[in-house]
């Protein structure tokens, strides 16, 4: 079972490792090794620490431990399955500070207002859930907080998850980072 927290400082190197991770075996694809290594900068841990002064963060936590991986990635008590938004830190992901007390950290998302950013999940837990149930999260929070829709940056990795779950394309435009997707969905 998956669930939906806050951030906390302590999730902080953690959720950098998987942003990273998810920008270096998923985001590369569309994007070159050069723009991928300034993304993965960007989202360190202390920029982590800095956005979630900004904005609400917000993670997926694993209840029960994951499966050991040949890449060393979970420990005994569970281990980092994904994140989600757009973009981490550089170098492999490591078995140190991936794991909270509860288990696994699965996903991120941040949100201020009804603007979604940084959601990423772990690529071995894409397809499962996990994107879906964060950003339903905080789409009830921003409706709740009387948002009549919900509005994100995607990139090319992520603009099809988006438009899946409901969002519409709105404009494109550059960005530092690439091309980034506007998109929108209604809340009511």
């Amino acid at each position: 079972m998956t669930t939906i927290r806050l951030f906390r400082p302590d999730d902080a190197v953690a959720v950098a490792e998987l942003i990273t991770r998810c920008l270096r075996e998923v985001n590369s694809r569309d994007y070159p090794a050069e723009l991928i290594d300034r993304m993965c900068a960007h989202f360190n841990p202390l920029r982590m620490l800095e956005l979630s002064q900004q904005r609400q963060i917000f993670v997926a936590q694993q209840a029960t431990p994951a499966p050991p991986t040949s890449a060393g990635l979970v420990g005994a008590g569970g281990g980092l399955v994904g994140a989600a938004s757009g973009a981490g830190l550089a170098g492999a992901a490591s078995s140190e500070g991936l794991v909270g007390a509860g288990g696994g950290l699965v996903g991120t998302v941040s949100r201020d207002g009804n603007k979604v950013f940084t959601m990423f999940v772990h690529p071995r837990a894409h397809g499962q859930g996990v994107g879906r149930q964060l950003m339903t999260h905080i789409e009830d929070l921003a409706a709740a907080d009387g948002f009549d829709h919900m509005e994100t940056g995607a990139s090319i990795t992520g603009h099809g998850f988006y438009q899946r779950i409901g969002y519409t394309d709105v404009r494109v435009s550059d960005t530092d980072f690439g091309i980034n997707y506007i998109l929108r969905k209604p809340l009511r």
